[in-house]
């Protein structure tokens, strides 16, 4: 969606489509027209457009400024180590539907076509357990989503990332145990952020890393 003042454009919304909850943003409006009801025109139209298309939930991630913090985004020097019984590969196309049947599991809901195109892009790694998948990240960055068991399973996720997308990856801050564990690894918190949501919402049940999505 874009807005549009005097025939210049000052905002923009995005709606991802991808999966079976829709995701909002990023928006931006133009620091000089702002107070103007544009980033809220922006919302509504996204939201309407979820709506049209029977999105059971839409989420988006809010920069956390003046709210009390849920997640907090960790960033620093890549890890490079293994966590001893939690090896991790890529992602083939064989292991989509147990990564699926992971996050409904956790969830509630499945993020099918976000883990389809980190495949495609080679971003997407499992982490096994005991000869199982026990876990699934598209990408351990700003863009990317993890799914654990476990927090070793996170762990093994996050020390095998080769890249940590810029400012970080997202972690729920009420996980202590995996946050004393970043910052333990000399990760340090870069902001922090609340998730939003409306509509469907599942509490989760295992051990995550949401997307700036959701």
């Amino acid at each position: 969606m874009l807005a549009e003042f005097d025939g210049k454009i000052v905002g923009s919304n995005f709606l991802d489509e991808r999966s079976a909850i829709a995701g909002i943003g990023p928006i931006t409006v133009d620091p000089s027209q702002m107070n103007r009801t544009i980033g809220r025109q922006l919302m509504l139209d996204v939201m309407h457009r979820a709506a049209s298309q029977n999105f059971p939930g839409a989420r988006l991630v809010q920069i956390a400024y003046h709210t009390p913090e849920t997640l907090s985004a960790m960033y620093g020097q890549t890890l490079n180590l293994k966590i001893p019984g939690y090896p991790v590969r890529k992602v083939i196309a064989t292991d989509v539907e147990a990564c699926n049947r992971l996050c409904r599991a956790i969830h509630g809901h499945d993020r099918d076509g976000d883990l389809r195109d980190a495949i495609a892009q080679g971003t997407a790694n499992v982490v096994e357990h005991l000869g199982r998948i026990s876990g699934y990240a598209t990408g351990i960055g700003w863009s990317g989503h993890a799914i654990g068991e476990t927090n070793e399973d996170l762990e093994a996720l996050i020390g095998a990332a080769p890249m940590f997308q810029a400012p970080g990856f997202l972690v729920p801050t009420r996980n202590g145990e995996l946050m004393r564990w970043c910052l333990g690894k000399e990760l340090r918190i870069a902001t922090q952020a609340t998730l939003m949501t409306i509509g469907l919402y599942n509490e989760p049940v295992g051990r995550y890393l949401p997307s700036i999505f959701y």
